[in-house]
């Protein structure tokens, strides 16, 4: 991934968190999922009283692009309004690999301040449909 699109997607992680509904824990989480094919679809946590009802940013951009027919992966950007980097829960990281094997994870800060990671770095030892084969 290119030093451009890095940024494009960086900014587009941050931009998405202006739309967070987290009236309960006050974390407001954007990502911006990047497709093979260069589009990028922008999600925003959404919480709920019953919080297991919770949608996190990452599962909504990617719903947004499967819905959309997409279904090649290259990258994903989480940022929040913590101090720290956000990692994805264990429920988003399984859902991403679930679509993407490969996908780079760029965990951001700010537009200078970001960590990338595979997915496989992230979950190892996951439980994939290669397993039930």
């Amino acid at each position: 991934m290119n030093t451009e699109i890095s940024l494009k997607l960086i900014k587009a992680s941050l931009k998405s968190r202006v739309n967070s509904y987290a009236p309960y824990s006050g974390i407001h989480v954007g990502a911006a999922l990047l497709c093979s094919n260069g589009k990028i679809y922008k999600g925003s946590n959404i919480e709920c009283a019953s919080f297991s009802l919770t949608i996190c940013a990452e599962r909504a951009a990617f719903s947004k692009a499967i819905t959309e027919g997409e279904l090649n992966f290259e990258a994903i950007a989480i940022s929040s309004n913590q101090e720290d980097y956000i990692f994805p829960c264990g429920a988003c990281r399984q859902f991403m690999i679930e679509f993407a094997e490969d996908l780079t994870v760029v965990l951001v800060k700010s537009e200078k301040e970001y960590k990338t990671f595979n997915i496989k770095k992230l979950l190892p030892n996951n439980f994939s449909i290669k397993q039930k084969k």
